[in-house]
């Protein structure tokens, strides 16, 4: 079955429609949102009528005292489940992570670092004992191979020029 694509005009019309759409969605919400906000207010703040004599001034501030702290109670509750709600969020993050397996791993610097340095810092200040890893190997002797010498070979007096013999000979040619 072969699918039709869609013509560059149609797509930009379509595109255009539902941006449109969008835009008048999101300005009634933001009537809606306008309007709730004047009935909570007017729900919960009744309007303010100022007392003269001092006593109802006092009466009157130890009311918003009240209302203020009952207000900061509650967004104090709703602060703390907000941060419960994102740390559960985490956590299934964190095993739906796990359980399909794919792990990020972090991009791994280059540290220099000798073995003694390393055992400090794994240890601390207890490890004293400098760790001479060289000390410990085996010496081994290098054996020297017999080769048959050929007059007519002209590589292998290249190569015993060419190498550590030649170059100490003309070293010592020169002292």
């Amino acid at each position: 079955m072969s699918e039709k694509k869609m013509t560059s005009s149609r797509k930009h019309n379509l595109k255009s429609l539902m941006l449109s759409i969008a835009k008048g969605m999101l300005e009634k919400e933001a009537k809606q949102s306008v309007i709730d906000k004047e009935a909570y207010m007017a729900q919960n703040c009744p309007d303010l009528s100022l007392p003269h004599s001092v006593q109802e001034l006092q009466d009157l501030c130890k009311k918003l005292h009240q209302t203020i702290d009952k207000v900061d109670e509650e967004r104090y509750d709703l602060h703390s489940k907000v941060q419960k709600g994102d740390k559960e969020i985490e956590d299934l993050k964190i095993k739906v992570i796990d359980l399909i397996g794919k792990f990020k791993k972090p991009a791994l610097r280059k540290v220099r670092m000798s073995a003694d340095q390393m055992l400090q810092a794994l240890l601390g200040s207890k490890h004293k004992v400098s760790l001479d890893l060289r000390a410990n190997l085996k010496q081994v002797k290098k054996e020297v191979k017999e080769e048959a010498t050929d007059v007519g070979d002209w590589r292998k007096n290249v190569e015993d020029k060419a190498g550590m013999g030649g170059r100490k000979k003309m070293f010592e040619g020169e002292a």
